[in-house]
């Protein structure tokens, strides 16, 4: 087995990754149809937090905000209000040195696992993957549910075109659950299934049932009162 085919048998560690979202803005995602665009908004929030919450160093870039794409999600910034934003003029982001630089800085230290969540998956997701792969050793983990294309044919086929090229699929929670990797963890636990169960849809009402249900934790939010039941006269 090759080196590099050892590398991708690796799971992903907090310490083996850096995550890029790439041109998460308003116009970009208009024109997403591969994938219900609150749904992606959703996958894509998921990840900041699970980002945030493993202290995985994180590059925001953008491209043409004040005269095209429009601001970042406001929804990833408040995620990463620290963070400064990697303005491109590029649909590449590798063509940007400042991309490359902050990408560099990270591998440095050991993470040359990047975690990609970027608009459009057929235009700068792939431009991107492919660039990247062909100037470093670095690996290339694509978000599938936290990237959109413009048809679902357009992300299916440049999935598989990355596929053909070393580039690993993946989605939003296998890599949270990845991160965590065991539920002794007990310094992200909490964080975690705060995360579970506000994006994570059935499997976080399941949480949040197994908690209050089962456990008899307090619910999450609680309701004023309760009234009844007053069940109304036969007639």
């Amino acid at each position: 087995m090759s080196t590099s085919s050892k590398a991708l048998l690796e799971l992903l560690t907090p310490e083996n990754c850096q995550v890029i979202f790439i041109d998460q803005q308003p116009q970009m995602a208009f024109g997403v149809q591969s994938i219900d665009r609150q749904t992606l908004k959703n996958n894509v929030v998921g990840l900041a937090k699970a980002a945030k919450v493993f202290n995985i160093p994180t590059t925001i870039t953008t491209v043409e905000t004040a005269s095209f794409s429009g601001n970042t999600l406001p929804e990833l910034l408040e995620v990463f209000s620290d963070n400064d934003l990697l303005e491109r003029s590029s649909m590449n982001s590798w063509d940007d040195q400042n991309v490359r630089d902050a990408l560099a800085e990270n591998a440095k230290n050991g993470r040359k696992k990047i975690v990609v969540s970027g608009l459009w998956t057929e235009v700068c997701n792939l431009s991107f993957a492919l660039s990247c792969l062909q100037d470093t050793d670095y690996e290339i983990y694509m978000v599938a549910d936290a990237s959109g294309g413009t048809t679902v044919e357009a992300h299916q086929w440049a999935m598989e075109r990355m596929l053909q090229v070393g580039v690993v699929p993946v989605t939003w929670q296998q890599v949270l659950l990845e991160w965590q990797r065991d539920w002794a963890n007990k310094a992200t636990y909490d964080a975690v299934m705060d995360i579970v169960r506000e994006h994570s849809g059935a499997y976080g009402m399941g949480v949040d049932y197994a908690y209050t249900m089962v456990h008899k934790a307090p619910a999450r939010v609680a309701a004023k009162g309760s009234i009844g039941p007053n069940p109304a006269p036969k007639k």
